[in-house]
């Protein structure tokens, strides 16, 4: 049987794993810095090598896309996929979470406008520096609850995914296709700066340093305004998924 260049024999498959697993373990290892201790990194050099492996069975050089760059998106989703199947986060931090969205979705309804971080600080009762702190803080849980689809939209630039915590039920969720919609309008919602640093981060692989640089600001600066980006889309979400009848 003759096989053509756009699609690998197994050998070349299992050469494509061997030679990409350095990728892997730095994925793992750069994610790892986010999350908690008791995440460890080699539960996700695992979980990651089957994304790899994954990728490599797929991949067809007809796609025009560097392996890397296409097995990169499938590693990464097979950690976040994992991430978001334990229940790794501490119960109190996600009920911080949820008491930022709540502030953030009930200033956005008295004001008519998305709030500014110094009017939700002051509704939660914080400085505007306790209100970094938190933000920094919930950036583990956002490592999760984000990821970069596969796929692309119809302009061709890639879509992201946002999940709605799952312990608030499945009456909180809707299909991705449906979801995917509503995350593209909320994206348009967000302030200009905090589109930017989700476009630097998701779509152009920027590091929150490298991101840093280019606004002048600081790493942890960066990694707020990401947080905070995250916390609205989320807010925005859940209020176009809550049943229609709650609104009125």
């Amino acid at each position: 049987m003759i096989r053509s260049a756009a699609d690998p024999a197994p050998l070349d498959r299992n050469e494509l794993v061997v030679a990409h697993i350095g990728l892997v373990k730095t994925l793992a290892q750069r994610l790892a810095r986010r999350l908690p201790a008791n995440v460890e990194v080699a539960d996700l050099v695992s979980i990651g090598t089957l994304g790899l492996v994954e990728a490599a069975g797929r991949y067809r050089l007809s796609m025009g896309v560097p392996f890397e760059a296409f097995a990169r998106r499938r590693v990464q989703g097979a950690m976040l996929d994992e991430l978001r199947d334990l229940d790794w986060a501490p119960r109190s931090l996600r009920r911080r979470r949820r008491e930022v969205d709540g502030a953030i979705s009930q200033l956005r309804s008295e004001l008519g406008r998305e709030p500014s971080e110094t009017e939700i600080a002051a509704a939660l009762g914080l400085s505007e520096t306790q209100y970094g702190h938190v933000l920094e803080e919930l950036r583990t849980l956002d490592i999760a609850a984000v990821r970069q689809l596969e796929d692309t939209g119809s302009d061709r630039q890639p879509l992201l995914e946002v999940c709605i915590d799952p312990e608030e039920g499945p009456d909180a969720r809707l299909e991705r296709s449906e979801m995917r919609r509503l995350l593209a309008a909320a994206i348009c919602k967000l302030p200009k700066r905090e589109r930017l640093v989700l476009a630097m981060y998701y779509e152009e692989d920027m590091t929150l340093a490298e991101i840093g640089v280019v606004l002048g600001v600081g790493e942890s600066r960066i990694s707020q305004v990401r947080s905070m980006a995250i916390a609205r889309l989320r807010t925005l979400l859940k209020d176009a998924l809550r049943p229609r009848e709650t609104r009125t």
